[in-house]
């Protein structure tokens, strides 16, 4: 078929044709976007899955949603060893200048730029292009210590905001990788924000472990936030994703083609989303059917294998791999640490620095206590088809 017209989006981040399964997610985003704005409580949230279950996708749309109801908004990716404080700077600066022109808020938008330029002073943040024209607020936002001086800092930008009769939307994506200091700071910040009544909401998004950490970080973390699971998508929500966009563009896809598909993919959205895209292409007429999916389905594994896998795969060190080799030849996970380590011939005792390492890279995580398993979906079928003799 014509491939020109394919609407699938295989892609990080990339919005699907069908955001399906998610409406329970997107809708508590709307209500807690104007609920804000009209100086009622709610709360904000940390959306938990593993990789390719379509976080940042949920990301953007929460954006969009906020913006659609009055927000500024700012979306972080939280990369590994960048303080919080470099990060935030350019996307409140960005945030207090929008404010800045709107006459009733300038007052307010002006001390929270002075107490910006404190803070970006006292945690050394490199201004470069986006240097402020203010002088620091001697006493605000600059103590030195990250918990008191962020929540200072948010107060006043949630106060510029509610006098523009605005609110300011947060989100970070990758939040795992936020340093225990600058997360804890962040929970602090948005805990006193709640406290204030102001109209400043927190989206983040992030690996399963991201709730235990919030806990360890602070013990009302868990009042604080709601942490919607992001999973594979049931059955009704992964044909949907399918068929719906097939049907749009005015083609068709058999029973047994669509069913072939979820298997493959077992409801993954990305990997839906390259199953669809790679089917639409094999097809040489509508309705697509099984055997387009057979033909299909190799060159979708090669392209997770060469990109989606790969890249992951290329981080780890030979003991790592070792380790990630011994959880694949278990099976499906999750898998205990001891069995392991037997499968290693070596005491669970050796292992920790390895598992500490993985779960630091974001290749695995600890569903429960002793259990481990991968944050990519697949991971282990990728290790066995290429890796494991």
């Amino acid at each position: 078929m014509d491939e020109v017209r394919n609407p699938f989006a295989p892609g990080a981040g990339s919005q699907p044709p069908e955001l399906a399964g998610r409406n329970g997610i997107l809708e508590d985003a709307r209500i807690a976007v104007q609920r804000v704005i009209r100086g009622k409580p709610a709360r904000s949230q940390i959306l938990l899955g593993l990789r390719g279950v379509g976080k940042t996708v949920l990301l953007n749309k929460i954006e969009q949603i906020a913006e659609e109801h009055g927000h500024l908004t700012s979306m972080v990716e939280g990369p590994e060893g960048i303080p919080l404080p470099t990060l935030l700077y350019p996307r409140i600066h960005q945030v207090l200048r929008k404010l800045s022109v709107v006459e009733k808020a300038k007052a307010n938008a002006f001390s929270a730029m002075r107490a910006l330029r404190s803070f970006a002073s006292i945690f050394k943040v490199e201004m470069g292009d986006f240097a402020l024209s203010v002088d620091p607020e001697t006493g605000t936002a600059d103590s030195g210590n990250i918990e008191y001086d962020l929540a200072e800092l948010f107060v006043r930008v949630g106060e510029a905001a509610k006098a523009a009769g605005r609110g300011w939307t947060l989100l970070i994506d990758e939040i795992q990788y936020l340093g225990e200091r600058d997360y804890a700071a962040l929970i602090v910040a948005i805990h006193r924000i709640s406290q204030k009544g102001l109209p400043v909401l927190f989206f983040g998004a992030g690996l399963p472990q991201v709730a235990a950490l919030s806990g360890d970080a602070k013990s009302y973390a868990e009042r604080l936030f709601t942490y919607p699971s992001v999973g594979a998508l049931d059955q009704p929500s992964a044909e949907l994703a399918i068929k719906n966009p097939i049907e749009e563009e005015g083609e068709r896809i058999n029973v047994e083609a669509l069913q072939a598909i979820i298997a493959q993919t077992r409801g993954y959205p990305y990997f839906l989303q390259e199953w669809g895209y790679q089917a639409w292409n094999a097809a040489d007429y509508s309705p697509i059917d099984a055997a387009d999916i057979n033909q299909s389905a190799k060159k979708a594994l090669h392209r997770l294998d060469e990109g989606f896998f790969r890249v992951r795969f290329d981080r780890l060190t030979p003991r790592e791999r070792d380790y990630v080799f011994a959880m694949a030849r278990l099976g499906m996970g999750p898998y205990k640490s001891g069995d392991v380590a037997d499968m290693m011939k070596e005491p669970p005792s050796k292992f920790g620095p390895v598992r500490a390492s993985l779960i630091k890279k974001g290749m695995i995580y600890s569903p429960s206590y002793g259990d481990v398993d991968f944050t990519v979906p697949l991971f282990g079928d990728y290790l066995v088809r290429n890796w494991i003799k």
